[in-house]
């Protein structure tokens, strides 16, 4: 594993899993609210359309939550504007959205975010070759070979 050589593709795909990582995470509740009291099991006509329906996705993995909080700590790198560009994009968000709250144009942002993700990978690759120390592995082979493939969100 020690031959691996960080693209910026790469690191666009670990942000993403790490984004949704953390979306995937169970809500933080207010503690202290309980009732005794019984779901109220409502007939059809009445619910229909009362509250939306949302689907969440079970819970991440041990492993997964480990590497988000790697992943999440190379921001850390980056200047405060770079790294919210970079996470704004991790979770998806269009370019459009993100050029008009920087306030720069799309193409501007995309440069950005480029350099940001190069910015990270040099990072990781200078660590891996030995001249500074590094508890960082990359242990997620699934975001690797989408890096490698292309399937990544330009």
């Amino acid at each position: 594993m020690d031959d691996l050589h960080w693209a910026p593709k790469m690191v666009a795909v670990y942000l993403e899993e790490a984004a949704e990582t953390l979306r995937r995470l169970p809500r933080v509740k207010v503690q202290g609210y309980v009732t005794a009291w019984p779901e109220i099991v409502r007939d059809y006509w009445d619910a229909f359309g009362r509250d939306e329906v949302q689907a969440r996705p079970g819970p991440p993995s041990a492993k997964a939550i480990d590497q988000m909080d790697v992943t999440l700590g190379w921001l850390r790198w980056l200047e405060i504007e770079e790294s919210r560009l970079v996470w704004h994009r991790a979770c998806g968000r269009p370019w459009k959205a993100i050029a008009h709250e920087f306030g720069c144009d799309r193409t501007t942002a995309w440069r950005r975010w480029t350099y940001a993700l190069v910015t990270i990978a040099a990072r990781l690759n200078t660590q891996q070759s030995g001249r500074s120390p590094c508890n960082t592995v990359a242990t997620s082979w699934d975001a690797t070979n989408r890096a490698k493939s292309g399937r990544v969100s330009p």
